[in-house]
């Protein structure tokens, strides 16, 4: 009877992520769409150059933004599931009040870092004296960024997933849009790139403020906690979290140390170039992030209960689905890198075709992937460990950029990136499996590769004989998709589990409609 229970929810649990997912990814889609096209018309509007530079402003401010988090979105993001495990209402208030005061200080201090250091790294590090515009506006920013995504993060710890993706994946994108075409519409040129991106951050602060502030608002009451419990709540987040914070800081520096090479040993415009093709990349990270949403706040919750053969069920089950929708978008970017790029940025941005191809095999094939086993190991604690980890393959990517980029340019870079993505990935995959044995994937990876090498063969040789043109695509696409998806069947790659959900998706689409 028991074991019945336990199978009825985690079903319940794969159906929830799922329901969550699908909403998501709706939304999530319509956001990449207004990304794009937020990108696109800096890219093609002002050339690679402003692209360029708008991409190395963004790095340096989400450095600053590394900075003055402290590493409290993960405590956050951990302990307030943890604290609804166990109903402990009155820590999470704690917890909210607390951080939101050192948030305060925090963030005040690195924006008036950073406003007056932008002449210093704008000049210094990357020749550019137009750089500086970008980081003074920006620094004015960084207070606003930090509480809009603090409010959001607070809403996916109390696992309100479709109003978090619809701010943060939806309406901020779709602001920033409008913004900018309105600002290139009125004469600002350069500075509309500037001024859509910080009025985009202050209206998601007002948004996800007001929202916490009516739908979360038991986490405003006043706390009644003695001094012992709240002390534990600050070690608590501290402990976790400091070590999280030179995580971040060291997670932006290796997201984004391929690019600050490029800007410091070439130019602003091969910067533009290669950043053509990072948000493509970033679509491919679509699916594991729409799973990771919710993933992490349940096993969390789970584990606080001791629930381990849950959290191992959950996690192959995830790993399976993000490998199996992965696997065929990762071949046609493969095969079609150039085209993308031509499509969606211009031929101007074609020499980024090679370094997509790096790009997607690291980040795409093998991150997206290792991202359970990330969530697993943050769900445990093990913060200091993936602060190790990091550590380490941040400095083998700096090191074989400063050796690559020089010789190879964009190419070098993407290539390194991709030796750190892979590299990262399989620690993080055998340190899950030293704490979680017994969750062996070999089985289910083997029959899906062999579902995806048929067709990707196929669509190699196609390739070959027909002229690669946007309805080409979309035609040789869907033949490929189609082979793939009978051949997921025919080797029973789908299981009970995967029938259950499609059931369900079945039903609800049938429902709706």
């Amino acid at each position: 009877m028991e074991n019945q229970e336990k199978k009825e929810e985690f079903d319940s649990s794969l159906r929830l992520i799922i329901k969550s997912s699908l909403f998501v990814f709706l939304g999530v889609i319509f956001s990449k769409i207004f990304a794009y096209l937020y990108r696109i018309i800096i890219a093609r509007s002002f050339g690679p150059e402003v692209y360029g530079l708008f991409s190395l402003a963004l790095i340096v401010f989400l450095w600053f933004i590394s900075l003055s988090a402290l590493g409290f979105y993960d405590g956050v993001l951990r302990f307030i599931p943890f604290y609804r495990g166990q109903k402990k209402i009155n820590n999470i208030r704690y917890l909210f009040k607390f951080s939101s005061i050192v948030l305060i200080i925090s963030s005040i201090i690195s924006g008036i870092l950073l406003f007056l250091s932008s002449e210093i790294i704008s000049i210094k590090l990357f020749h550019n004296s137009d750089l500086i515009i970008f980081l003074k506006v920006f620094s004015f920013m960084l207070p606003a960024y930090i509480f809009a995504y603090f409010f959001l993060t607070i809403m996916q710890a109390f696992e309100k997933i479709k109003i978090h993706s619809f701010f943060s994946d939806f309406l901020i994108n779709l602001i920033k849009l409008i913004l900018i075409l309105f600002f290139i519409f009125i004469g600002l040129k350069t500075n509309a790139v500037v001024f859509s991106y910080f009025f985009g951050i202050i209206c998601l602060l007002l948004i996800s403020y007001f929202y916490s502030r009516k739908k979360i608002s038991e986490i405003f009451e006043k706390t009644k906690l003695k001094k012992k419990i709240k002390e534990e709540v600050r070690k608590n987040l501290f402990s976790y979290s400091v070590p999280l914070l030179f995580l971040s800081i060291l997670s932006s520096l290796f997201l984004y140390i391929d690019s600050f090479v490029i800007g410091y040993f070439l130019d602003a415009v091969q910067v533009g170039i290669y950043n053509a093709a990072i948000p493509i990349t970033e679509f491919l990270s679509l699916f594991p992030c729409l799973f990771m949403r919710l993933f992490f706040p349940m096993i969390t919750r789970k584990f606080s209960q001791k629930d381990i053969p849950f959290i191992k069920n959950l996690s192959i089950q995830i790993e399976k689905w993000i490998l199996m929708v992965n696997l065929p978008i990762f071949a046609l970017m493969f095969l079609f890198s150039g085209a993308f790029i031509n499509i969606l940025f211009g031929p101007q941005y074609i020499a980024a075709e090679t370094a997509l191809r790096f790009l997607s095999v690291g980040l795409f094939f093998f991150y997206s992937i290792a991202l359970v086993s990330n969530n697993l190991l943050s769900m445990l604690g093990k913060s200091k460990i993936i602060l190790i980890d990091t550590i380490v393959t941040s400095v083998v990517n700096l090191i074989l950029c400063l050796i690559l980029v020089p010789i190879y340019g964009i190419n070098g870079a993407a290539f390194a990136t991709m030796i750190m993505y892979i590299v990262l990935s399989l620690v993080f995959f055998i340190q899950s499996r030293h704490y979680f044995s017994g969750m062996s994937l070999v089985p289910k990876f083997l029959r899906i590769f062999l579902s995806i090498l048929i067709p990707t063969i196929l669509l190699a040789i196609i390739k070959q004989f027909i002229r690669v043109t946007l309805i080409s695509i979309i035609l040789e696409g869907l033949i490929f998709f189609s082979l793939y998806l009978f051949l997921l069947f025919f080797t029973k790659s789908l299981e009970k589990n995967d029938f259950m959900i499609l059931s369900s998706i079945k039903k609800k689409i049938f429902h709706s409609s």
